[in-house]
């Protein structure tokens, strides 16, 4: 039977009484559902599933990304490999990109909906877990804002550029990527997002917007902009809004992209293993009524 304990913060369960290598029951994955809306980040633990049964797991939820610029498992592109391991010689997939605070897939016409992740390799130290993931929720942001800033916002759109985060990573992380090619460029354009979302499980609103993607608010002069996005950004960031997992072999992690942020902790170093898999599920399905209703009716 399934087990929801909540960890008491402001974000935060862990889910029990599932195999998750078996296909979820309707009864199963409205609790998900449930569940996922009111504490944003979800812990299975001893859940270490292969690529194979970690697709499957996550297409429950929605259509997965696949990431052509970011090595996949073989045969299953639609796992990504998060990993500094080296095997002859070789990395066997790419350093966790995240380390840095944003949202997953605020770039894509089609936003993200959950992000599922498997530990394989966790670094320890003093026998303490490093490489936590940081996390803060938007949906509480959201009900804690003034209201003259909600009314000013409240039927804004704000632009989110897949190649401001990219360029970011390179420039002031000092990370390994390529540089984006002028076709890259072209096929990820800038897209266009309300600033406030209303969550299509919860209901709340959230604050749309994010460190990472975000370039500008729509329609307001830059210097404007600028201060009005800087004050959102810090405003989410505030410590009352904020939780930290720290990992486990075995744990697979699923959250919400809608209802929070997330930041990779690196405090690692290179010879510490830190091997995860990763599917990214996309909102192709969840902002549809109908679609809620049924899967919430189970």
């Amino acid at each position: 039977m399934i087990k929801i304990q909540p960890t008491g913060q402001i974000l935060g369960a862990t889910i029990t009484g599932l195999d998750l290598k078996r296909p979820l029951s309707n009864a199963d994955f409205a609790a998900l559902l449930r569940a996922l809306g009111e504490h944003g980040v979800l812990r299975f633990p001893d859940q270490l599933l292969s690529a194979t049964e970690l697709k499957a797991f996550s297409a429950r939820f929605g259509e997965l990304q696949v990431l052509p610029m970011q090595p996949g498992e073989p045969g299953v592109p639609e796992v990504s490999i998060l990993s500094n391991v080296i095997e002859n010689g070789k990395p066997i997939g790419v350093p966790d990109a995240g380390q840095s605070w944003h949202t997953d897939m605020t770039y894509n016409r089609v936003v993200g909906f959950v992000n599922v992740l498997v530990a394989y390799a966790v670094p320890m130290r003093d026998g303490m877990p490093l490489g936590a993931t940081e996390f803060t929720n938007t949906q509480a942001a959201y009900d804690d804002l003034p209201n003259d800033v909600k009314l000013r916002l409240a039927d804004a759109t704000a632009t989110h550029d897949f190649c401001k985060y990219w360029d970011m990573m390179r420039r002031e992380k000092g990370n390994s990527r390529p540089p984006l090619t002028h076709e890259q460029r072209r096929m990820k354009p800038p897209v266009h997002h309300p600033v406030f979302l209303e969550h299509p499980i919860s209901g709340r609103k959230v604050i749309y917007v994010n460190p990472g993607f975000t370039e500008k608010i729509d329609g307001m002069p830059p210097d404007e902009s600028g201060k009005m996005l800087e004050f959102l950004l810090e405003h989410v960031l505030k410590p009352k809004y904020r939780y930290v997992y720290r990992w486990s072999v075995g744990d697979l992690l699923l959250w919400d992209h809608i209802g929070t942020w997330h930041n990779a902790v690196a405090d690692y170093r290179p010879d510490e293993d830190r091997h995860m898999k990763r599917c990214q599920v996309m909102a192709d399905r969840i902002f549809d009524p109908q679609f809620v209703r049924t899967a919430l009716a189970a």
